[in-house]
């Protein structure tokens, strides 16, 4: 799974996740991608099971990218623990996302195969996300200037 591979520290606040994403938000290698409908954190366990989902069905034909990385470290106390006595231990990583974010991008297999891919990789990750194509991005971004 994914994880930095150091962290400058342990432990972080969690953070807002208010706003539209301002970075992230085009399909820059890709043909179609998955774009986030709301804020959510995803964890890296989720990000495995959308990729492997997506990689199984177009059978390791054409390319995925992965455009979110889990940076965030979370933190839990165990169960049935009093308060206090400090912050809990690191339990996973999680990637924040806001609305626009894409997090997925897929090229080099016909439309009908990359939109089934993504359509399965969505059923993975816990917020609402919506497939879209490079030119549905490039033709929003004209309409709304």
């Amino acid at each position: 799974m994914l994880m930095p591979k150091r962290v400058k520290r342990r432990k972080q606040f969690r953070g807002t996740m208010k706003g539209k994403a301002m970075r992230g938000n085009t399909i820059s290698y890709g043909e179609y991608g998955i774009i986030a409908t709301e804020p959510c954190w995803i964890r890296s366990n989720q990000i495995e099971a959308a990729r492997v989902a997506m990689t199984r069905y177009i059978k390791r034909g054409g390319k995925v990218w992965i455009k979110i990385f889990p940076d965030k470290p979370v933190t839990a106390k165990p169960a049935e623990t009093r308060m206090g006595k400090g912050k809990g231990a690191l339990e996973y990583w999680v990637a924040v996302v806001k609305p626009g974010r894409v997090m997925f991008e897929i090229a080099g297999v016909p439309e009908e195969t990359a939109k089934e891919a993504l359509r399965l990789a969505i059923h993975k990750l816990p917020c609402k996300c919506k497939i879209v194509s490079r030119a549905d991005l490039e033709g929003g971004d004209n309409s709304e200037n």
